[in-house]
């Protein structure tokens, strides 16, 4: 029996990531980044909604008293839903205006951790920053050139992140008041993978990861071992969330730029684990 089935929708993603499982609307919400969109699956009804958006959105994170943080490339606004609205609040990086938010996502504190890049992704230009409550931002790492992730460990004291241009997966030690160590290599992808994308970790602490290139998504044990892996008929898997009242239902994203039409490149699939996520972290601010 297939360990996955494809979301049956009319429109492909172009770069679809940013998964993210919302108990509050009981929905499923990802990117197209480039298209640019927010898609929302409805877990109640099988629904399928999408939302022009004004430019390249890389992420959206649910905020505590409602609506959504959204990372644009021109930085950070609160977005509301029907209707459709954006606030732009702050952008990190004026100077660099060829960049763009690639992957973000709250933590348990309530702040949100999201990279930039190079939209041409021909320069180390890419950053990893924090978002606090109160809405300032800190830069916490540099030189990047394709950032990926982030996930956290279910016992909080790790922060793992990717560079999938190097096909590297970081682990950062997370220090008090939401400080990290220097980065360390922690998984490091070989030719015939692919290369690390997005990411999520399961209750006993294994990280997920999609694979660009690679067509499949993989379990690592915490201490970055390889557990198993799920092969998906899409070339360019990209992002992976737990969802449902159980968490126990795993979605995962594609993309389809730079290929043939094909009835699974850029598809969202879900995916049966045999696993259970941890519960979607909200923005405090």
């Amino acid at each position: 029996m297939a360990q996955w089935q494809l979301i049956k929708r009319d429109i492909r993603d172009k770069l679809g990531e940013g998964t993210l499982w919302s108990a509050r609307d009981n929905a499923v919400y990802w990117t197209d980044i480039i298209a640019p969109a927010l898609n929302r699956l409805s877990l109640t009804d099988g629904s399928i909604d999408r939302w022009t958006m004004p430019e390249p959105i890389g992420w959206v994170a649910e905020r505590q008293g409602g609506g959504f943080i959204a990372g644009l490339q021109s930085g950070f606004a609160r977005l509301s839903l029907d209707p459709l609205t954006l606030e732009p609040f702050g952008d990190p990086e004026q100077h660099l205006p060829g960049n763009r938010m690639n992957d973000g996502k709250a933590d348990a504190d309530g702040r949100i951790w999201c990279g930039t890049m190079d939209m041409a992704e021909a320069e180390d230009s890419g950053a990893f920053y924090r978002l606090d409550p109160d809405g300032r931002w800190t830069q916490m790492d540099s030189g990047y050139r394709v950032p990926n992730g982030p996930a956290f460990s279910p016992c909080g004291n790790w922060l793992y992140h990717t560079d999938s241009a190097r096909r590297t997966v970081y682990r950062f030690s997370r220090t008090e008041g939401g400080g990290l160590s220097a980065r360390e290599v922690f998984i490091q992808f070989g030719d015939g993978d692919g290369y690390p994308d997005g990411m999520t970790v399961d209750t006993d602490g294994h990280i997920w990861i999609a694979h660009w290139g690679g067509s499949r998504i993989s379990r690592f044990t915490p201490d970055g071992k390889l557990d198993r892996a799920i092969a998906l008929p899409a070339q360019q898997v990209t992002n992976i969330c737990f969802a449902g009242a159980g968490l126990d239902r795993m979605f995962v994203s594609s993309a389809a730029v730079g290929l043939p039409d094909s009835d699974y490149d850029g598809g969202l699939f879900e995916v049966d684990a045999g696993v259970k996520g941890m519960p979607t972290s909200l923005y405090a601010g």
